[in-house]
């Protein structure tokens, strides 16, 4: 398993429990997978530097975690459909 790190923004207009539904649907993916989470950041609201979807603000989350490849392309996909994550990114983090 390689380590990784997504950070994904969730439309600020939902209220607090949607969009924390969406952050834990996302954390799901990786923990029924048998992926392992090792560090999870809740940023909060901040202001977009642009627009994205017409949102000018968004939640900020950051999740580190171990997975294979396939929990890493399923993750993905999640997170392309899920209409609430404006955006995402996963990488892959150097083994030290």
């Amino acid at each position: 398993m390689n380590k990784y790190e997504m950070m994904f923004i969730v439309k600020a207009n939902a209220d607090e429990k949607a969009v924390a539904n969406t952050a834990k649907s996302l954390k799901e993916v990786i923990t029924s997978m048998k992926g392992k989470i090792t560090d999870e950041k809740d940023l909060g609201s901040k202001e977009l530097a642009y627009p994205i979807k017409k949102e000018n603000v968004g939640f900020y989350f950051v999740v580190d975690f171990e997975a294979t490849a396939d929990i890493v392309a399923e993750l993905d996909r999640k997170a392309r459909i899920d209409e609430s994550v404006l955006r995402h990114l996963i990488i892959r983090l150097d083994e030290e």
